[in-house]
């Protein structure tokens, strides 16, 4: 709203210069051609004020601050206030100029509220009721035979004038605030068709990187088992069937995740949210995990907490902590996962024996394509990817680390994925 409070004011201080031009310019006009004597020095000293003020909303409009509409109202009553100024120092009600206050009067209504408009209504009315009593009136050096016939007319062609100049200020400033906006909303659609291509492009990547990720795991398996089998044809040995087996489940665990992600490709918003217990979400992080640093789990009641979240996403955001707890303990660590109750929520926290993170790197974790680890054992995305499926459902993710204590994550899960176990009444009891 600030914006369009912008493009107002800034048409309306041209407005200001435009009728200030052409107040000086009827000044002149009445004083050399129509012969008729105007209090010049008062006259003056209104337009010199008039100047002043759009200067200093110039200024104002070019020092960035924001426009409020309060600021548009009380412009274009000061305009109203100096309207009157010149009309009381130039035959007060008789002067057919009298008619611009329409003018202001129909910009309030384009560009601001109907309270606010209302209030300027009220002000022009007062202000030319105010025009009775003791203007400067003007006298007019007509033609004997024509008297008051002559006064009329030349009244009459004043007002056509004013009316002529009402309608090209309200048409001139009217279509050049629409067309103004009409700019700003073009540039808006454009910025957000640009968010919504960025956004299907990190959709795509996130994509990608998830299956990279995934894939991660069984292909090293693959590429170990294949070097040992390499060295066994090498020396003439068989390939043993069990090696055989291994590489066939795991490249039928590959086609598995390529077609779970190809699925997921679909939805927008990935994998729909189900309904599940927080016992089978950690069960289905610790299927595939290496047996070493062992991983105790305490979950107690909880257990059985029922969730209403994407199961396999959110396993796999808990298996990212949990993998990543294992590669930070030494071999006879013990990584733990506990669980309670917050509020209306659950908060699920991983903890590791490692050496901790320093502030430094702490402050960077999570960012994709950050690692810490060696070469060949992370893209650093597995993080990543968990804050993104954890904030997905509406939780959060935080890190708490220090060096020489170790790194504990927290999965706090709000009331929307997470709620309490309601008693269910048994059918048919008395």
């Amino acid at each position: 709203m600030n914006a369009a409070h912008r493009i107002n004011f800034s048409w309306l201080i041209r407005l200001r210069w435009g009728a200030l031009v052409g107040q000086l310019a009827t000044i002149v006009v009445v004083e050399q051609l129509l012969h008729i004597d105007l209090p010049f020095a008062a006259l003056a000293l209104v337009v010199g004020f008039e100047a002043l003020t759009n200067v200093a909303a110039t200024l104002y409009l070019r020092s960035g601050r924001p426009i409020s509409e309060a600021a548009l109202a009380l412009t274009m009553a000061l305009d109203i206030a100096i309207l009157t100024a010149l009309l009381f120092f130039s035959g007060g009600p008789s002067n057919p100029f009298s008619f611009l206050y329409l003018v202001h009067i129909a910009l309030a209504a384009v560009v601001l509220r109907s309270a606010w408009t209302w209030i300027l209504v009220a002000l022009a009315l007062a202000c030319s009721a105010g025009l009775f009593y003791g203007p400067v009136w003007l006298r007019l050096e007509v033609a004997a035979p024509g008297g008051h016939l002559e006064t009329m007319h030349l009244h009459l062609q004043g007002m056509w004038f004013a009316f002529a100049v009402a309608a090209g200020f309200i048409v001139y400033f009217v279509t050049r605030v629409q067309r103004a906006l009409a700019q700003r909303e073009a540039d808006l659609a454009a910025e957000r068709a640009a968010a919504l291509r960025n956004e299907r492009l990190a959709s795509l990547a996130t994509l990608a990187a998830g299956a990279a990720h995934e894939l991660a795991t069984p292909l090293g398996t693959i590429a170990v088992t294949a070097r040992e089998l390499e060295r066994q044809a090498a020396r003439g040995q068989p390939a043993p069937l069990e090696d055989v087996r291994l590489i066939r489940a795991q490249i039928e665990r590959c086609r598995a995740i390529l077609d779970q992600m190809a699925a997921d490709a679909g939805e927008s918003a990935g994998e729909a949210p189900a309904p599940t217990t927080l016992g089978r979400i950690v069960d289905e992080a610790l299927r595939d995990l290496p047996p070493a640093p062992a991983v105790d789990v305490d979950l107690g009641p909880l257990r059985e907490a029922p969730l209403f979240a994407p199961p396999r996403a959110l396993g796999q955001a808990l298996a990212v902590l949990v993998r990543n707890a294992q590669d930070a303990s030494p071999a006879e660590g013990l990584v733990r996962i506990r669980a309670q109750r917050d509020g209306e929520g659950l908060r699920l926290s991983v903890s590791d024996e490692g050496p901790g993170m320093p502030p430094e790197v702490l402050a960077h974790a999570g960012e994709p394509f950050f690692t810490t680890k060696a070469p060949g054992r992370g893209l650093g995305l597995g993080l990543f990817l968990a804050r993104t499926v954890v904030e997905q459902i509406g939780g959060r993710l935080h890190l708490d680390s220090a060096p020489g204590r170790g790194t504990r994550a927290v999965v706090a899960l709000g009331g929307a994925a997470a709620a309490r176990p309601t008693p269910v009444r048994e059918v048919g009891g008395s």
